[in-house]
Parts: structure tokens; sequence; C-alpha cells
């Protein structure tokens, strides 16, 4: 069952970045503002976004099964215990959840037609980024030197982008109107 862990382990500690990607490339993809990373932006995000969600839906597949062998006994309960490994997987299961519902939304093909529009989906996206964190937070604690104090850095590098994407698109307006 220790292989088990590990695999979990080890897509846990890619899909997060991956998803961390997904979402910095989704924030800048428009804005003009950022000039070649919004270009490069446009160039990977879909690709990115697709991998992330394959390795998401990896990770919930395989912690599902590293979470039944703890619960049957299989597997030793963590250090932190189980009610906080159910709860840290609840949220996961909540992000993957959202994130499947954020999937579906993109790949139908007349989603532009329909209420659940690409802002829609995108803000399924960020919400399931959210309770991904959470997650990582929550269940990532064997590492609880860097997962709290590394995600808050992040998450915060991730605000400051949006609020200089907000900021642009303000002054943006401003400008339009003065003209």
């Amino acid at each position: 069952m220790a292989l088990v862990w590990y695999l979990d382990r080890a897509l846990a500690l890619v899909s997060y970045p991956a998803l961390y990607l997904a979402v910095l490339t989704g924030i800048l993809y428009n804005a003009e503002a950022f000039g070649p990373l919004r270009d490069a932006a446009r160039r990977i995000h879909v690709e990115v976004s697709a991998f992330a969600m394959m390795l998401v839906v990896a990770h919930g597949v395989v912690g599902i099964a590293d979470v039944w062998s703890v619960v049957d006994g299989a597997a030793p309960v963590p250090d932190y215990g189980l009610p906080y490994l159910l709860a840290g997987s609840a949220v996961g299961v909540g992000a993957l959840v959202v994130l499947v519902v954020a999937v579906l939304g993109f790949l139908d093909p007349r989603r532009f037609a329909r209420p659940w529009s690409p802002r829609v989906v995108h803000a399924f996206a960020y919400a399931g980024f959210g309770f991904a964190t959470l997650h990582a937070a929550a269940v990532g604690t064997d590492l609880a030197g860097f997962a709290v104090p590394g995600l808050v850095a992040l998450v915060g590098f991730l605000a400051y982008v949006l609020a200089l994407r907000a900021l642009s698109h303000a002054s943006a307006r401003v400008t339009a109107r003065g003209s």
C-alpha cells in the first residue's frame, strides 16, 4: 500500500503546480497590459489546463484508493489522524467535482449559446482551485513547514496578478471614456 501512497503524493505534488499554472495563464489570457506574458498565456492555457485536469482526475482516483486503504485498515493512519484525513479528502472530492463540472462545461460544443458561458466555466474552475488549495493545506500537513506558507505565498501572488489585471482593465475603461 505504500506504493499507492507514493503515487498519490507524486500526483498531488505535480497536479497542484499544474493547476496553479492553469489559473495563472487564465488570469493573463485576456490581460493586454501584460504584453508578452499574455501572448504566452494564450498559447499554452488550454493545453496546461487540460493537462492539469488529467492529473487532478488521476490524483482523485489514486487518492480515493489511498484513503480507502487507510479506512479499511490496510495502511496506517497518518500522524495527523483519521478525522483530519477524511475532512481533507472530502474537500478534495469537492474540488474534483467542481473542476469536473467546469471541464464538462468547457467541452460542451454549444457552450457559447448556453447559460454556462466561458465566464461561468471559469468561475467553477476558480472555485475548484480554491477547494484544491484548501485540500493541499489540509492534507499536505506532513509538509507543514512548507505547505501552508508556500500556499499563502502562491495564492498571494495570484491575488496580486489578478489585482494588476483588474487595475489595467479599469484604467483602460477610464481611458476609453475620456477619448
